[in-house]
């Protein structure tokens, strides 16, 4: 059941729920599960001209502001925003207490991996790495686990350089089809998480604010139905 909506010429309120959502992939592949669930931002959302980074909604209870994907978790965990979209990698890198992702949305499907050089696949054996990523947690836990100590270079784009210009022996970043690996000479070598969408949510929201409950079974539901199609 979508989340229940005001009149349209209803007035702000003066204590709207804020909902986060990321930019790129997943936003485009989310916005008709949000409308099925009632979340449906106003016009100039979709200009592309438009920099704002807050919008109204429809439903006049509720605003909705685009963000990076990390900043997303850190928005909700912290309370700024109540409800939000975003990666499993996402929440999994970060960890946050405060967070809760009640639904898997099935959607912006994809996998963090570790990729190499081609012609050194296989060929280092070492208790000390030096790696590239921008999930310096995810990385170090994934080494810790086999008992090699990773050295995290954080980088927030053009991973795949870092290989060939001796910044880092490896990298561990998000994977599609492949494709940009190997126009760069690297070659994946393991799957660390499979990774799609979630709706998160602030814990202390869920219980106190009844309106972050009916979105999380209005979600629910649109999960459920999508699934069953």
């Amino acid at each position: 059941m979508p989340f229940a909506c005001l009149p349209p010429n209803a007035p702000l309120m003066s204590n709207p729920l804020i909902f986060a959502v990321p930019k790129g992939r997943i936003l485009d592949e989310a916005l008709p599960l949000m409308a099925a669930a009632g979340v449906v931002p106003e016009a100039e959302f979709h200009d592309k001209k438009s920099r704002a980074l807050s919008f109204a909604c429809e439903n006049n209870e509720m605003r909705i502001i685009r963000v990076r994907a990390f900043d997303v978790a850190t928005f909700v965990a912290h309370g700024a925003a109540s409800v939000g979209i975003v990666g499993s990698d996402v929440v999994e890198e970060f960890n946050f207490s405060d967070l809760y992702a009640p639904v898997d949305l099935d959607i912006g499907h994809c996998r963090l991996s570790v990729a190499e050089p081609v012609d050194v696949k296989g060929t280092t054996s070492a208790s000390h790495l030096r790696v590239a990523s921008k999930y310096p947690s995810l990385t170090r836990r994934h080494y810790e686990r086999q008992g090699i100590q990773a050295e995290v270079v954080k980088l927030n784009g053009a991973m795949e350089l870092a290989p060939g210009l001796g910044l880092a022996s490896r990298i561990v970043d998000l994977v599609s089809t492949g494709r940009t690996l190997k126009d760069n000479g690297l070659v994946e070598t393991s799957v660390i998480l499979q990774i799609s969408a979630r709706l998160i949510v602030n814990r202390a929201a869920l219980k106190t604010d009844e309106r972050v409950a009916a979105l999380v079974e209005a979600f629910r539901a649109v999960a459920a139905a999508r699934k069953a199609a």
